[in-house]
């Protein structure tokens, strides 16, 4: 394979002895004055990002304040045309929610050094809503509501402009920093690593297998853990089901608000992901039964532990308050939710019943899976972080949490046999579809398989690449 230097041309140096300078001109101050020119840019460069980014943050904040606030008064319109100033105030009011979430996240070390903190969120909507009254009165509209909802979505619009605007420019940051190889992007790879010597044995005497350890430094805990891996993985089937008291809050009616209230209350512990799976599984499981009602009461219970846990630490008594509330508009959010999971359960498990009643008999069925087609390589599976600031990876932990629960688990295991098999069960336009996502996402990565030549099995697979690879330029060349 020849090997490529062309990132070599990508080294930033900040002291060369090879410089050549003026007669003139001292060499160890030039040298020492472009170390100091190299390093000013690149602190400057990452301080302009970190700003940049907090920017972005504050007004993600806002955008999300003014959006809000216009929903309110979409869904009170008839009182704010009366009262219009009051319904604006407390619905910014029921917005700012705890001093925590009111206070914009503090800043980076060394953003804004020299301007004051910024106001809370409360304060910038009342702000913007003195300028928005301003603009009004000297406008005199006949319809005031009309024209104060087109005056705040004008902000609005601006808010997201310049968020787009942040956001190119952080780009063109990122890429001019990413573009240079210096001594800090430099990282440690694999730390620890490890082969098995085989050793003869005997009927008549056992004996211990031992590791030989090529780094000093590894810890038999990570050895450990690495054997209790595969145990995991088998078990993963059983990790998806909802607990005992999963399945008896599953089977509280949904319209039991008060006694599904009660048992959160008791049973704080069912708030977690894997219940709400769980009991999405025992919905699918219902639904290919063909029982329609109990499906779609398990999915109103799985959905309503999401929300709750959705709305932070005071989520239930917060959820169960607005949803008893006459007219909120929480409850057409909720609700709409609970009738396309339904409809997205009840068309696949349709398909999968009508494909078990065809498929008896009737041979092999098309699937897609996924394989490393060039010899010597293999699918990395590699999930986005949940609190990134990364734009891509942001997005791609969006496309993640799309998937179906049993995609979601079959991802988390690293497993590409587990991914494969969820595939198969899948129609194969919708396993294209799901492919490309996770392209998207940048889920899949292909990587160099590393293979231990100390071991017969990684000689025979040697072995076996040189033979493939023979066959290869023979068919490319036949002469």
């Amino acid at each position: 394979m020849p090997v490529d230097y062309s990132k070599w041309d990508n080294l930033e140096l900040s002291d060369d002895s090879d410089v050549e300078v003026h007669p003139n001109v001292d060499k160890r101050s030039f040298i020492r004055a472009k170390q100091n020119q190299i390093h000013a840019e690149r602190q400057q460069r990452r301080l302009k990002i970190e700003t940049l980014k907090y920017e972005r943050q504050i007004n993600d904040g806002l955008i999300k304040r003014i959006s809000g606030l216009l929903a309110a008064l979409k869904a009170n319109a008839a009182e704010a045309e009366a009262n219009l100033a009051e319904v604006a105030f407390r619905a910014v009011m029921e917005s700012a929610g705890s001093p925590e979430e009111d206070t914009p996240p503090p800043r980076p070390e060394g953003v804004h050094a020299n301007v004051e903190q910024p106001p809370t969120y409360s304060k910038m909507m009342a702000t913007m809503l003195d300028q928005v009254n301003t603009t009004l009165n000297e406008k005199s509209p006949e319809n005031r509501y009309v024209a104060m909802m087109e005056e705040m979505e004008d902000h609005l619009k601006k808010v997201k402009d310049l968020q787009n605007q942040l956001l190119a420019k952080l780009a063109e940051l990122e890429q001019e920093e990413g573009r240079k190889i210096t001594s800090e992007s430099i990282h440690t790879g694999f730390d620890s690593s490890y082969v098995a010597k085989s050793t003869p044995s005997t009927s008549e005497q056992k004996s211990d297998s031992k590791v030989e350890l090529l780094n000093p430094n590894f810890s038999a805990s990570k050895s450990d853990e690495a054997k209790a891996a595969p145990a995991a993985d088998e078990d993963d089937d059983a990790e998806i089901e909802a607990s005992a008291d999963g399945r008896k809050f599953a089977k509280i009616k949904a319209s039991e608000y008060r006694e599904s209230h009660d048992f959160l209350t008791s049973h704080p512990n069912i708030l977690s992901e894997k219940e709400t799976d769980g009991i999405l599984v025992m919905a699918f499981d219902a639904q290919l039964d063909n029982k329609d009602d109990l499906a779609r009461n398990y999915i109103h219970q799985a959905l309503l532990l999401q929300y709750c846990r959705s709305l932070g630490r005071d989520g239930v008594a917060l959820f169960f308050k607005r949803i008893n509330t006459k007219g909120h508009k929480a409850q057409e959010v909720f609700f709409k939710d609970v009738y396309d999971t339904y409809l997205r359960i009840k068309g696949r498990a349709a398909e999968i019943n009508a494909q078990r009643a065809a498929g008896d008999g009737s041979g092999d069925v098309e699937q897609i899976q996924l394989h490393a087609v060039e010899p010597g390589t293999e699918i990395k599976i590699q999930i986005p972080p949940t609190n990134s600031e990364d734009e891509a990876e942001k997005h791609g932990r969006e496309i993640f949490e799309s998937f179906a629960p049993d995609m979601r688990k079959a991802l988390e295991t690293g497993s590409l046999d587990k991914v494969n098999e969820v595939l198969g069960k899948m129609k194969v336009a919708e396993a294209e579809e799901l492919v490309g996502l996770l392209g998207e996402a940048g889920i899949l990565s292909l990587e160099e398989q590393i293979i231990d030549a100390t071991t017969d099995e990684g000689k025979q697979k040697i072995k076996d690449l040189e033979e493939q690879a023979a066959m290869e330029s023979y068919t490319d060349d036949p002469e």
